[in-house]
């Protein structure tokens, strides 16, 4: 038989404690629908925080990936707009240089090709000048902004995606190859001359293209990693708030019982009173 006393009361003691449990679980649970997560610092689980951020520096990481390759695409697509404009005045300037090549022009209709033709060759500087972006020009062969795309590729910062910088400006030597003026005697090799700048602009903005379609895909590839990266972390410290609201209900239940358990094991020893009246 359980002894009976007022100087010690086991009954409440173990209400006590077990409402005391209670209440621990009730803040635990409470916490992670508050902060959406079962693992939010290291002292729930030391292993799976240290893991989940690790995991979150290389999310975190990418991002700077994603900002170098966006950045690397936007000065190769200036890159190749521009190009396109050089390579379509190659075509107009073609076209003046064959029209020059026709026996019995008059003085004024060959300079007024001539006027034309330069106004176009003269342009290819400009343009390939003004193709800049955030300070980097792929075309140009000004000293001052002409450079290669190196676009970081990891989230270690070992590796890039090069796009080699292509001079399509009049100092390149294809281009360069061609006529000044029409005024003098023009012939197929003229012509030719013309033909072989548009090759090399073309070939060089097939290059760069090819570049730019490789930023492209590796954009793609670290943007879907980094939504792997972000899923992996919700799996390891991500709570089930679903499970989380059921287990909070059911603690909120047994919190009241306990607190009506603490409180009769208390009554306990007033019952003794009735034993000396």
């Amino acid at each position: 038989m359980a002894m009976n006393s007022v100087n010690t009361n086991n009954g409440a003691m173990v209400a006590l404690q077990n409402l005391n449990s209670t209440n621990k679980d009730l803040g635990v649970v409470s916490n992670r629908i508050n902060t959406g997560l079962k693992i939010a610092t290291a002292k729930d689980n030391g292993a799976i925080w240290a893991i989940a951020q690790n995991q979150r520096a290389e999310s975190a990481s990418l991002n700077s990936v994603v900002s170098s390759l966006n950045r690397g695409q936007s000065v190769a697509e200036v890159a190749m707009t521009a190009g396109q404009a050089i390579s379509d005045i190659l075509v107009q300037m073609k076209e003046k240089v064959l029209a020059a090549t026709e026996a019995g022009l008059t003085s004024a209709s060959k300079q007024a090709l001539s006027d034309e033709y330069t106004a176009l060759r003269d342009q290819i500087d400009t343009i390939a000048n003004n193709a800049t972006f955030d300070g980097v020009n792929l075309i140009s062969s000004t000293t001052v902004n002409s450079a290669s795309i190196a676009a970081i590729a990891n989230a270690k910062g070992d590796a890039t995606i090069d796009i080699a910088h292509a001079d399509l400006s009049k100092s390149n030597t294809v281009i360069a190859a061609t006529t000044s003026s029409l005024t003098g005697t023009i012939t197929s090799t003229h012509v030719g001359e013309i033909e072989a700048a548009i090759q090399e602009v073309s070939a060089q903005l097939s290059k760069i293209g090819t570049g730019a379609k490789a930023l492209d895909t590796h954009l793609t590839n670290i943007m879907k990693l980094q939504d792997t990266l972000d899923a992996g972390v919700g799996n390891l410290v991500d709570a089930d708030l679903a499970k989380e609201s059921a287990k909070l209900q059911a603690l909120q239940t047994k919190q009241q019982l306990g607190v009506q358990a603490l409180s009769i094991a208390n009554q306990s020893s007033g019952i003794l009173l009735g034993l000396f009246r």
